[in-house]
């Protein structure tokens, strides 16, 4: 409870991506100012740009965070940046220069293939030991495979896998642990070399996309249960609650666009129940004639007491009370962008929700392509960012202007008391302005931790 009374965040860091551009340039890592007392309030104010070009920079984490309490030696002054295609894991100090990251190390796709016999890596989350422990989607020839990174967190080299035994997950993608409760919570995408194009709806039903959550005992890192949310399902980022204690969290399905509620049974194994369903929508003028709202990220508050979640594809962020963990209430709605805008090439045929389709979404004279993806929640629960881009490939099918105009990095005003959820028109952060042409801004990470970085044991 104590970090929510933390500071208020004053600058971000966002990756940004130039891979399938088409502009020949490396991925970045951008510090936004975001202190509005600060002249450059809503501009990057650094540009970190990696030394290879096409890497797909997509989540990062940091070297130690709440999990290291207690042990002063640890500073978060390290963010882990692993590359999604080429396999590359960038260290950069942010400890030296705050505002002025410095690449610190890179590990080398090799060193991953060979040690680990792993490619793809994902989420990165610090462990109580020190070691910063990475998830990979896939192996090193692109097919499916949930395994760990481990690294050491002084020298940042590799120290094998943290998976043992014989068995491992057919897929991998984000992940949470909680030592109380001996276990670890990972989540499948999909199988690189079908999603690493775009996506191709041939593919479902044909056991490229994920469905399972996959259940780890902490102590022996040993895989041992399976829990089944569903044909194509894609399962992808996973929450525990921030209380220690609990023995619940949630988890947001992209295909099927429902949250669902993981939680301990009496009979001490995991079980999932789907709490939160976001119906399809019937179109013409798309790829498929049912649109799903596609929840890309999802996040609790710090205290626990709302769900916030991304429908990329229908352009809606949602805000859930979730002080009856089982029954999810709808308290904050805002649309930013979309594919079923007034005026576009999509019209809705049916709808179960809307009336009318959504205006265009524009701020400050910009119209905002693409749709609400990564998000993140200040400290205090009362500022939510937001940007634009989920993965250059998909960008590049789902929303070809996003690659014409770059994405943005967006701030909602949140009711902490009632729920709701407005955008703040006075914030905009454009990065088809960019001086190396326009990019795709994906996550935010904030410099004292976050909702999604931080463990509590």
């Amino acid at each position: 409870v104590s970090a929510s009374k933390g500071p208020r965040e004053e600058i971000v860091y966002v990756p940004c991506i130039y891979r399938n551009t088409g502009r020949k340039k490396p991925d970045f890592l951008a510090t936004v100012d975001v202190n509005p007392k600060s002249p450059h309030y809503c501009q990057v104010i650094h540009r970190l740009p990696m030394p290879n070009v096409g890497d797909e920079l997509h989540h990062s984490g940091w070297n130690a965070c709440s999990s290291c309490f207690g042990d002063a030696t640890k500073k978060r002054n390290r963010l882990i940046l692993p590359s999604l295609i080429s396999s590359r894991i960038y260290v950069v100090d942010v400890g030296t220069d705050l505002r002025a990251p410095r690449l610190f190390k890179v590990v080398n796709p090799e060193d991953v293939f060979w040690k680990c016999n792993l490619g793809y890596p994902h989420t990165s989350h610090c462990l109580g030991s020190g070691e910063i422990m990475i998830s990979t989607l896939g192996d090193p020839a692109g097919s499916g495979k949930g395994g760990f990174i481990l690294l050491d967190g002084d020298t940042f080299e590799i120290k094998g896998n943290w998976e043992k035994g014989d068995k491992t997950p057919p897929m991998g993608y984000d992940f949470w642990y909680q030592p109380r409760h001996n276990v670890l919570i990972s989540t499948e995408w999909g199988i690189p070399k079908c999603l690493g194009y775009g996506f191709d709806p041939n593919d479902l039903k044909k056991g490229c996309y994920g469905r399972h959550l996959n259940v780890w005992d902490w102590t022996t890192h040993t895989y041992i249960q399976a829990i089944d949310v569903g044909e194509d399902a894609a399962p992808l980022e996973i929450r525990f609650l921030h209380n220690p204690a609990a023995a619940e969290g949630y988890v947001g399905c992209t295909i099927s666009s429902t949250i669902h509620r993981f939680y301990k049974t009496e009979q001490g194994d995991w079980a999932a129940e789907k709490v939160i369903q976001v119906p399809s929508k019937k179109v013409e003028g798309w790829l498929l004639p049912d649109m799903p709202g596609f929840i890309t990220d999802i996040l609790i508050s710090l205290d626990d007491r709302f769900l916030y979640f991304s429908n990329w594809l229908h352009g809606d962020i949602r805000q859930y009370d979730i002080s009856d963990t089982r029954k999810p209430k709808l308290v904050g709605q805002v649309f930013v962008g979309g594919s079923i805008t007034k005026g576009g090439p999509v019209t809705v045929c049916r709808d179960e929700e809307l009336q009318s389709q959504p205006d265009p979404f524009s701020i400050k004279g910009k119209k905002v392509p693409g749709g609400p993806q990564m998000i993140q929640l200040s400290l205090d629960g009362k500022r939510l960012y937001v940007t634009t881009s989920l993965y250059s490939a998909w960008d590049r099918q789902f929303y070809p202007d996003l690659i014409k105009d770059g994405s943005v990095l967006l701030q909602l005003d949140v009711d902490t008391e009632r729920g709701g959820l407005k955008v703040n028109e006075s914030f905009l952060v454009d990065f088809g302005k960019e001086p190396d042409g326009p990019c795709l801004a994906h996550e935010i990470r904030y410099l004292g931790g976050d909702c999604t970085s931080d463990i509590w044991v």
